[in-house]
């Protein structure tokens, strides 16, 4: 059977909350993030893209294009809880629902708890359901697989469907710029472009032996994708890739001791995700961004056990920043990141062996 799969996406999540819960924000360029100085966009309001404000964009160059720019501090807790709300209204219509964050997620809609037959009237339904019971708007893609319908969710947006079939799948992908498809980066789509690559069309050009030599095995998905090729199915359970925190400082700092203050106060917020998630990992990543914006990682892997124990996640957190910090130059943002997650089974006792 083929597959009726529907890519849900918000529209401006964090600002459109705002906007809802304080009137006065309505009809505003608004910018959530921290703020004018050291902060950077998470998310923007559409009146704030306009003058071209975006996400992940320094506070001071977002109020640089938008001089009435209103910066809110977020409220982490209150989008997690209109997200389940969000997810509430979506399981109505199906069970098998891939959330990807908490603005967007995957719904295989094949057979619909409401008997709806067409998955475009059920991503309408989704879309009425949330204006009219939250106040919010969302966008959707509409297709038989992943990858379509999340490219698709994005092409009408603010409060759109997209809906791409089967036989219409190569000639939309064809006319694409290489940028819009979905797991194709900026570094990526640079060396694309040096191949001669800037649409669908011009990769679909690209046999599976060329594209495996210039991007391993990304080049058979490559290879895949842009045919419409996508047999992945909505996993109900994602297994988290990593888990971390970062803390953007009030000034720049560029002495061992002022970033080693910075990072024993990342430390405690990170053992305490670590044990509410139960994550065990093997691999402890640094992060840190300059004062020009530039993003540094170090990491380390445990050769024996994970990185549960605050004592080790110490030690290897303040040997990562002792070894490199003299590269760093002067930093505004700190971070810890744990990964390689191991199964629990696989668990064995805390040793302090390194690689």
């Amino acid at each position: 059977m083929q597959r009726k799969i529907i890519h849900m996406d918000m529209d401006a999540y964090y600002a459109s909350v705002e906007q809802r819960d304080h009137p006065e924000l309505r009809g505003k360029p608004i910018a959530v993030g921290g703020g004018e100085k050291r902060g950077v966009t998470t998310t923007a309001s559409y009146e704030a893209r306009a003058y071209g404000v975006r996400s992940a964009m320094p506070g001071y160059l977002a109020k640089q294009k938008c001089p009435d720019l209103i910066f809110v501090r977020p409220r982490f807790d209150v989008y997690r809880s209109v997200s389940q709300q969000i997810r509430e209204i979506f399981r109505r219509y199906t069970d098998i629902i891939e959330p990807l964050s908490l603005d967007e997620a995957y719904l295989d809609v094949t057979e619909c708890k409401k008997d709806i037959p067409y998955a475009t009237d059920i991503a309408r339904d989704i879309q009425r359901s949330i204006k009219e019971e939250l106040e919010l708007t969302c966008s959707a893609g509409v297709s038989y697989c992943k990858f379509i319908s999340k490219i698709a969710s994005d092409i009408k947006k603010p409060y759109g469907i997209t809906v791409i079939k089967p036989h219409q799948a190569e000639a939309f992908l064809a006319q694409l710029p290489i940028e819009k498809f979905y797991g194709v980066g900026k570094v990526t789509a640079e060396k694309m472009h040096k191949l001669g690559i800037h649409t669908g069309a011009e990769l679909r050009e690209k046999d599976r032996a060329f594209l495996i030599h210039h991007f391993g095995k990304s080049g058979s998905f490559y290879f895949d994708i842009v045919r419409g090729i996508d047999d992945r199915p909505v996993r109900t359970e994602r297994k988290r890739k990593s888990l971390g925190v970062e803390r953007t400082l009030m000034e720049n700092v560029s002495s061992y001791e002022d970033m080693l203050a910075a990072l024993l106060q990342v430390l405690p917020k990170l053992h305490e995700r670590l044990t509410k998630a139960k994550y065990n990992g093997r691999t402890l990543t640094l992060k840190v961004k300059t004062a020009d914006f530039q993003i540094y990682s170090r990491s380390k892997s445990i050769s024996s056990g994970s990185y549960t124990s605050p004592d080790v996640i110490e030690k290897a957190a303040m040997g990562l920043l002792r070894e490199h910090f003299e590269s760093f130059g002067a930093i505004r943002l700190i971070g810890l990141t744990v990964s390689n997650e191991i199964e629990p089974e696989q668990d064995t006792p805390q040793l302090t062996l390194w690689t």
